[in-house]
């Protein structure tokens, strides 16, 4: 077969239609730009709310701003950078980056990727509309209770963020999934994991921590939904709740959150720096393991955030250790970029000025990091100025200028078109220079009192660094529209660039550029070079086009080929998905509860749906002489695999809710409550009788009623309980028996829908069952673990 009638062949398999057609793309590079391009859109409009902060801010009793805006803009502001733009923009470029610099043709579930965009554009899309009809959320973007709850914050802003954001993370949970099964499974032949790429490392430990650090937000924002809409108190310390619960719950995510961002921004460095240094990158494998520990490390440390709030001395020391030890890591990778540079002959391309950008800054802001690691110092300037100007140096000049870096690195290879660099670094110096003008001067004001959150103030002292810092922000937003506009010539006139413009020779600049939709015409093996030529004249595997979407599966740690993975054609399905869930999140904001039921019934139907298109069990030919089974009958599916990573993250969820019973039972006041929930047989029996059956044969008929007994059970142990809007206790035990209750109900539709399925995808819903069951045995014994904590603090 000739290059040219591969091409043609491969390209009407994998091309998305065009038109109205373009909406069903679950393609990654067409999936991945979107995330970015919508990112960029949410990052102007946050930009635009900080010039208003900045207006209000800029002079003394300004009255720019009535306050109760004021409070809506600055709580957007905060929530649109660190949860519409950050995570989302570095998400679309793993999602275009990955599978090209694996050799792999997608990544592993693209209609997920596809489901997961439209979560977020809708998540994001009702939080903007809030804004314009003056009902979006005032009580900042990390939204503390008691001032979120029903009583001080009535209406629907608060419900805005809470399901708003809950929407958005589903994107975020779907990501974490695809990365880290697309990275363990579909790689080159003969990509061992001590052959990925170095960006590939920082996206697998990304991953990890977004599949562990997201569920205690999650949980948190629904716990709080729960007690906004029907009175449960888990955040009310008058019915035996405490708003320190809503603190550990959402810094469990936040301070991990700081490390989700520099790391993608980390691994951008890690492979521009080498490039440019025409150099290898010096200790790969301390790196690797600095970028592991940073990921360890950063679960330790959200305490860190909440030194004045009366913990025990002794939880302070270990927390400041650990908030201190995080630096060490860090400073590994830095000092392995800088031993780059110097045993290179480094090219001081655009590319490499923002890298350069990114070291002042971030060594800067890491400097103020471990200053506000150290209690007594924290102490004194917590919630002042100086904790903003360390956060803006840390993470906007940690993800900002690395970003840029990588803008101008990879979009010749989106756009086939080379940075002229004229505009690039008029764009460059501006916005370095404004960003410094507007945060330096913060962290004097922070130390001379001013606080976070402030609409106006009268102290002259603090004007002068104000009005400088509001210059700043404007030099900034300059900055950053002509680097928009340098971006924007660059792709519409900029000269045709080469294959591998830079000079790196990895993976992802052997496709042509502009790539294709299916990226490589032949999967690479890696004891080839990466030649592009090579490559389009089927000199790989799987060069052969069959008719459907291929790409390879490997061993996880070895890379051997194992499998050949059959990936799913465009489809609408993601889309309605995505918008019968967005319904659910509606009605709830309406609080038109009975509309939620049968929506939820949709949603169900929809994604059993996507089970359709699942290949039948084959062995089929790879080309150079290999036979491999499909993912149906590897008994190693991508799918298999994701179900645990599924359940790992779920099962994070599932131990922050036992974590926040358990402190309210230890901590809150008003406990232990004068009575308990009556334990009963009749619900503690069935459960028992379903988990066990469940452990022992989670296949087939005695699966659908293992679920179907456990659920009777949690439902009826909710049932009986009584109380859970008077005391924290019941509603923490009802919370329990709901989880377990709703684990049983998606039990028992997986063990139904694979009754007549396959045997591998009975083992799927086999992993499930087991869990589903170890939930709901550890429910009914949670009450007699809560109650003996409890006492025992009392």
């Amino acid at each position: 077969m000739t290059p040219i009638r591969r091409h043609k062949e491969l390209d009407r398999i994998w091309k998305t239609p065009r038109g109205w057609g373009r909406l069903s793309a679950v393609n990654h590079t067409v999936v991945g730009r979107r995330f970015m391009v919508t990112s960029l859109v949410f990052f102007a409009i946050g930009g635009l709310l900080a010039m208003l902060i900045r207006t209000q801010l800029a002079t003394r009793d300004s009255a720019f701003m009535e306050p109760g805006t004021y409070a809506q803009v600055f709580t957007m502001h905060g929530t649109i950078m660190m949860f519409l733009f950050a995570i989302p923009f570095f998400e679309g470029l793993a999602m275009y980056l990955l599978p090209k610099m694996l050799g792999a043709r997608d990544l592993a579930f693209p209609r997920m990727s596809a489901y997961g965009y439209w979560c977020y554009l809708f998540g994001g899309s009702i939080l903007i509309v809030a804004l314009l009809m003056g009902a979006a959320p005032d009580g900042g973007w990390f939204m503390y209770t008691p001032l979120s709850s029903s009583t001080y914050t009535p209406g629907i802003s608060a419900d805005v963020w809470l399901l708003g954001i809950s929407f958005v993370e589903i994107s975020a949970m779907s990501a974490a999934v695809e990365f880290l099964v697309s990275i363990l499974l579909l790689r080159a032949g003969g990509m061992s994991l001590d052959r990925m790429p170095i960006f590939a490392w920082y996206m697998l430990v990304v991953a990890g921590m977004m599949l562990v650090g997201f569920p205690p937000l999650i949980l948190g924002s629904v716990l709080l939904e729960t007690e906004r809409a029907l009175g449960l108190p888990f955040f009310d310390p008058t019915r035996g709740g405490d708003p320190l619960l809503w603190q550990h719950l959402f810094w469990l995510f936040g301070h991990p959150e700081v490390y989700i961002i520099f790391l993608p921004a980390a691994g951008v460095l890690s492979t521009i720096i080498p490039v440019f240094s025409s150099h290898r990158l010096v200790g790969f494998r301390a790196v690797v393991a600095a970028i592991v520990t940073m990921g360890f490390l950063s679960f330790g440390l959200w305490v860190h955030h909440m030194y004045t709030t009366g913990i025990p001395h002794l939880s302070l020391s270990f927390f400041s250790i650990a908030s201190a030890l995080v630096a060490v890591p860090t400073a590994v990778q830095i000092f392995a970029w800088f031993a780059t540079m110097a045993a290179g002959r480094p090219r001081f391309s655009i590319p490499m000025l923002h890298v350069g950008g990114f070291m002042f800054v971030f060594v800067f802001g890491g400097l103020s990091g471990v200053m506000l690691a150290m209690v007594p110092f924290n102490s004194q300037v917590h919630d002042t100025q100086f904790v903003v100007a360390h956060l803006h140096y840390v993470l906007v000049g940690g993800f900002i200028f690395p970003m840029m870096a990588a803008a101008y690195y990879w979009l010749p290879h989106m756009c086939g078109r080379q940075p002229v660099q004229h505009l690039s670094h008029a764009a460059f110096w501006t916005v370095f220079g404004g960003f410094n003008l507007t945060f330096l001067g913060m962290h004097l004001t922070g130390l001379l009192g001013m606080t976070r959150r402030l609409y106006s103030y009268d102290d002259p002292a603090w004007e002068v660094l104000n009005f400088i810092s509001s210059m700043g922000g404007f030099v900034t937003t300059i900055g950053f529209a002509l680097l928009a506009l340098d971006l924007i010539l660059l792709v519409m006139f900029g000269k045709r660039a080469r294959r591998d413009p830079w000079g790196a020779g990895t993976l992802e600049w052997a496709t042509p550029m502009p790539p294709p939709s299916y990226a490589f015409a032949a999967i690479p093996v890696l004891e080839d070079a990466p030649d592009g030529r090579r490559i389009a004249a089927g000199q790989g595997l799987l060069a052969v086009p069959r008719g459907q979407l291929e790409t390879l599966g490997v061993d996880p740690l070895t890379g051997a080929p194992q499998q050949i993975v059959v990936l799913p054609a465009s489809t609408f399905l993601p889309l309605w998905t995505a918008v019968a869930t967005g319904g659910i999140y509606l009605s709830l904001l309406a609080k038109t509860y009975l509309l939620v039921p049968p929506l939820a019934l949709v949603v169900v139907v929809l994604f059993l749906r996507w089970t359709r298109s699942t290949p039948p069990a084959q062995v089929l030919d790879a080309g150079r002489g290999i036979r491999l089974p499909n993912q149906s009958a590897s008994g190693a599916a991508p799918s298999l695999w994701a179900m645990r990573f599924v359940i790992a993250g779920d099962a994070t969820a599932f131990a922050s809710l036992l974590f926040g019973a358990g402190f309210l039972a230890i901590s809150a006041p008003g406990w232990p409550p004068p009575g308990w929930p009556e334990d009963s047989v009749r619900t503690i029996l069935p459960v028992a009788v379903g988990a066990a059956i469940a452990l022992l044969r989670p296949h087939g008929i005695a699966a659908v009623i293992a679920q179907g007994l456990i659920l009777a059970g949690s439902a009826a142990a909710l049932w009986r309980i009584e109380g859970a809007t008077d005391h924290a206790a019941p509603a923490s035990l009802a919370a329990v028996a709901a989880y377990a209750a709703l684990h049983a109900a998606i039990g028992l539709v997986i063990a139904a829908w694979a009754v007549k399925r396959p045997r591998a995808e009975q083992d799927i819903s086999a992993q499930w069952q087991r869990y589903a069951a170890i939930v709901g045995a550890m429910s009914m014994a949670f009450p007699i673990v809560l109650r003996l904590l409890s006492s025992a603090a009392a």
